[in-house]
Order: structure tokens, then C-alpha cells, then sequence
């Protein structure tokens, strides 16, 4: 079940937001963050010393230094497939306080699961999708879609803070379950990867006498391309709910193609 952006109450507290992984959808959430006027530190495997300089984020190379640095908010924004190594590897005894974590992942299940398991008990969690990313979210976030699980939250007013936001920015706030948002994902995004994909491998390009379907499926191959195998593969083996759906994408293509077959028999046999 899922609820609208009603259930969200509204605070509006700056809050200290430490980002783990400042790959570039990290550097497009900061912005706005920094925009409303919360203090953002940041770690990576990458060295972002420069770029977090000229926004004005503080910068750690050591994971210790990050920890102890007092975040209200540890803001996970690795890769689905590098969560387990990035997190398991972090010391969280440096931590001064209960800190709430919260993931991006778009994956919701196994960050669930597995945050629960490594955290400490009196950290809290909140799983949140952002459904938008740097380029469809270049013109403003107002209009998309970000869901979200309270998956153990006692401070609920740094939780409340946090999902602000995405609430300031005009964003459709999306109460779920991790479970029901992986089973809708399943065959929304990850189908829409694997189409894309699939439009990859066949090499379509623009024509002379495109339609705008055909366009329509050319954006969506040059949009899927611009994502990481890495994140597709990912959406696959962390959600368990999408091999079925390329199972059902294969079936249907088999009927589709048995459908014609079928047809051109009957044509023969006139």
C-alpha cells in the first residue's frame, strides 16, 4: 500500500547531511541541498576535493574523519552492487550520535534488508527512490516523483527535514513499501532498461522517414545508454521480482512472433 505526500509533515530545520559516494546523481542532489541552506560533507572513493571546494562542501578522504564529523543525515549514494562493500567497510563506532542513513538506491528491498542487518540498532533508516535524475531533473524537480520508506525512524523531525526537501522543490511524495516498490519497478524501470537496451544491441538509428514512434524509441535507446551497465545489471540481480519480468518480456515476444508465423501459414495455404 501507499500513501500520498500527505503523510509527510513538514519542518523546515538544516540539517547536516554527510553524502557517502559523490558520483555525479550525489553532485545533482547537493546542489539543491546546498541551495537550501544545509551543510553537506561528503567521502568517496574518488578524490572530489577540488569540485567539493567550489561548492562549498567539506570534503573527507578518510572514512573515520567523516564519521566523527557529527552528520545529522548519512546519505548513502553509491552504486547498487558497491552498497554491501562501501557500507560494511565503514567504522561505525566513530559515529557521535543516533544518525538517521538514508539510501537512494533504485533498488528498495535489499538496501532495506541489508542496512538493517550492519547499522547500528539505534541508527535510524529511511529508503527513498528520487525517480528523476540530472537530466530530467535539469529544469526543477517540480512534478517528480520520490517514494519512500520509514523503515525505522524515532527522530521524527530529522526525518521530516530530510524528505523537505524533496517537498520544497514541488516533488510528488510517494509513501511505499519496499516490497511494492519493487515489484513496480520490475516493470517500469527495469523494463524500460531492458527495451532500451535491447534497441542498443539492434543498432536503431534515425531515419529519413522516422515516425514519431520510432523517435520516441530512439530517445529511449539513447536515454538507456546513458546509464551505467553496472546500474542495469544491478536493477536485475538486486530486485528480485525482474527476472520474471524478462521472463514475461520473453514470452511475449515468442507470442507475438508465433502470432505472425501463424498468419504467413495461413497466407501460404490460400
Amino acid at each position: 500500500m501507499y500513501t500520498s505526500s500527505s503523510s509527510v509533515s513538514i519542518s523546515s530545520s538544516n540539517l547536516k547531511i554527510g553524502i557517502v559516494g559523490f558520483g555525479s546523481f550525489a553532485q545533482f542532489l547537493a546542489q539543491t541541498m546546498i541551495k537550501q541552506g544545509h551543510k553537506l560533507t561528503a567521502t568517496s572513493r574518488t578524490d572530489y576535493t577540488d569540485l567539493c571546494h567550489s561548492l562549498g562542501v567539506s570534503f573527507f578522504r578518510d572514512i573515520e574523519a567523516f564519521l566523527e564529523a557529527e552528520n545529522d543525515v548519512v546519505l548513502i549514494c553509491t552504486s547498487i552492487m558497491s552498497l554491501s562493500e562501501v557500507v560494511k567497510s565503514m567504522p561505525f563506532h566513530c559515529l557521535k550520535r543516533p544518525t538517521l542513513f538514508v539510501d537512494v538506491l533504485s533498488v528498495k528491498e535489499y538496501p532495506k534488508t541489508f542496512l538493517l542487518q550492519v547499522l547500528p540498532e539505534e541508527s535510524d533508516v529511511l529508503c527513498t527512490h528520487p525517480m528523476f535524475g540530472p537530466e530530467s531533473g535539469k529544469n526543477g524537480w517540480k512534478g517528480l516523483t520520490c517514494v519512500f520508506e520509514k523503515v525505522r525512524i524515532r527522530n521524527q523531525s530529522t526525518c521530516s527535514s530530510f524528505l523537505q526537501i524533496f517537498q520544497t522543490e514541488g516533488c510528488q511524495m510517494l509513501e511505499m513499501s519496499c516490497e511494492e516498490h519493487d515489484k513496480v519497478a520490475a516493470k517500469s524501470q527495469f523494463l524500460t532498461h531492458t527495451i532500451g537496451r535491447v534497441l542498443s544491441e539492434m543498432a536503431i538509428e534515425s531515419t529519413p522517414m522516422n515516425t514519431k514512434g520510432f523517435e520516441t524509441l530512439i530517445q529511449l535507446k539513447e536515454n538507456t545508454m546513458k546509464d551505467s551497465f553496472d546500474l542495469y545489471s544491478g536493477l536485475f540481480l538486486r530486485n528480485r521480482f525482474a527476472k520474471q519480468e524478462l521472463e514475461n518480456l520473453e514470452l511475449a515476444l515468442q507470442k507475438v512472433k508465433q502470432k505472425l508465423l501463424d498468419r504467413m501459414n495461413e497466407e501460404q495455404d490460400i
